[in-house]
C-alpha cells in the first residue's frame, strides 16, 4: 500500500527559539523513523503546497491571519508558549495546505493513506487565537474543506494534550465526529468528558481523559470499547488523525505510558475506521526524538501494512501506577459510552 509523505524545507525553518520544545529537530527524527520504518518504495513524498487565505478562513479570523503575519515578520510571541519568527508564516501555511494538498492526491488515487510530516502544530489554535505552539489548526482547515463538500469527518485525536481547538472548532457541527483520548488534568485543560458538542454537533464530540501513567492498554481499550462502535454508528468517509506522539513514556511534556509499539496498534486500528484512499495523519506533538522517530517509524509501517515495532506494547502490568491509571480508564470509556448514548438520544 502506497503511503503519502508530506514534507516542506519551510516547516524546518520555523524557530520558535532556544531550548523551546517544539524544535525545528523534530523533522529530523520523523525523516530517521521513516527510514527506520523500512516500508521503502511504499512512501511517496511530497511537497505541500501553502493554503491561502480563503481556505485558512474557514476556521479562522481574517484579522487573526494578519495578526500571525505581522508578528511572525517582527519576531514577536503570538503568546507566551507560542514564538514566532520571520520563517513562521509561511511554515504555518504550508503546515496547513499539506492537509489540503494530501487530500487532492488521495481523491486523485494511487496511494491508501497520507502522513504530514509537518510543523507547527495545529490541534490546539482557536478561530482567532494561537495556543501551545499552534499557529493554525492545520487538521481543522482540512476537515472544514471536506464538510464543505458534503463529507462526513472522523477526527481521532491521540495527542497527550487535548486538542481544544479542534474541539471548539467542530462542537456544534453535525458532520464532524471529534474523539479525544489524552491526559487529564494537563494542558489546556479542556477535554472533560461532559463535553459532548452542542446544538447539530451534540454527541458528535467524546473525550477520553486519561489519568497519568495509563498505558497502551487504555488506548486499545478506547478503540474497541468507544470509538470503533461510536464509528461505526457515525459511518464517516473520511479519517483525520492528529498524530501526537507525546503519550510516549520518555516524552518530557506528559506523564503517560506509551510505547512506540502502541502507536503501530492504534494506527492498525484507527486504518479500519475509514476506506483506503480516504485516511490523513497530521503530525501534532512528540518531544523526545528518539521516541518520536521510533513512534513515526511504528505509524509509518503500519500505514502500510507491516508491522515495525522498536518497543513491544506497553501494558497496565508494568507497574503499579500503570495497573491503577489502565483500571481508572475502564470507568473513563464507560462514561465515555454513557455520556455519547444520552447525548443522542436527547
Amino acid at each position: 500500500m502506497s503511503i503519502l509523505l508530506a514534507h516542506h524545507q519551510a516547516c524546518a525553518l520555523h524557530d520558535p527559539g532556544a531550548d523551546h520544545p517544539e524544535r525545528p529537530e523534530r523533522l529530523q527524527a520523523v525523516a530517521d523513523g521513516a527510514r527506520l520504518a523500512g516500508v521503502g518504495d511504499a512512501l511517496v513524498e511530497f511537497t505541500p503546497r501553502a493554503a491561502n487565505r480563503e481556505e485558512l478562513a474557514r476556521v479562522h479570523d481574517l484579522d487573526y491571519l494578519a495578526r500571525v503575519e505581522w508578528r511572525s515578520l517582527r519576531g514577536e510571541a503570538l503568546e507566551p508558549e507560542t514564538m514566532v519568527g520571520p520563517a513562521s508564516f509561511e511554515a504555518a501555511r504550508r503546515a496547513a495546505g499539506a492537509g489540503l494538498d494530501a487530500l487532492e492526491r488521495l481523491d486523485a488515487g494511487g496511494a491508501s493513506a497520507a502522513f504530514l510530516a509537518v510543523r507547527p502544530p495545529g490541534h490546539h489554535a482557536m478561530y482567532g487565537q494561537a495556543m501551545g505552539f499552534c499557529l493554525f489548526n492545520n487538521i481543522a482547515v482540512t476537515a472544514a474543506a471536506l464538510v464543505a463538500r458534503g463529507e462526513r469527518v472522523l477526527i481521532v485525536d491521540w495527542d497527550a494534550h487535548h486538542g481544544n481547538g479542534t474541539q471548539a472548532t467542530f462542537y456544534d457541527e453535525a458532520n464532524v465526529l471529534f474523539v479525544s483520548m489524552h491526559q487529564y488534568p494537563a494542558y489546556p485543560g479542556t477535554g472533560a468528558l461532559d463535553e459532548i458538542g452542542d446544538g447539530a454537533g451534540r454527541g458528535a464530540t467524546i473525550n477520553l481523559p486519561f489519568a497519568p501513567g495509563a498505558t497502551g492498554d487504555s488506548y486499545r481499550r478506547a478503540f474497541d470499547t468507544v470509538i470503533v462502535p461510536a464509528a461505526e454508528r457515525f459511518a464517516a468517509s473520511w479519517l483525520l488523525v492528529s498524530a501526537g506522539f507525546d503519550a510516549h513514556r520518555a516524552d518530557p511534556l506528559t506523564d503517560l505510558g506509551l510505547s512506540a509499539g502502541d502507536f503501530a496498534d492504534l494506527t492498525a486500528r484507527a486504518m479500519q475506521l475509514a476506506p483506503p484512499g480516504r485516511r490523513i495523519f497530521f503530525l501534532e506533538g512528540g518531544y523526545d526524538l528518539e521516541a518520536l522517530a521510533a513512534s513515526v517509524a511504528a505509524t509509518l509501517a503500519a500505514l502500510a501494512g507491516e508491522k515495525v515495532q522498536p518497543e513491544p506494547p506497553s501494558r497496565s502490568s508494568f507497574s503499579q501506577r500503570a495497573t491503577a491509571s489502565d483500571a481508572t480508564a475502564a470507568k473513563v470509556c464507560d462514561a465515555a459510552i454513557a455520556a455519547h448514548e444520552d447525548a443522542l438520544s436527547r
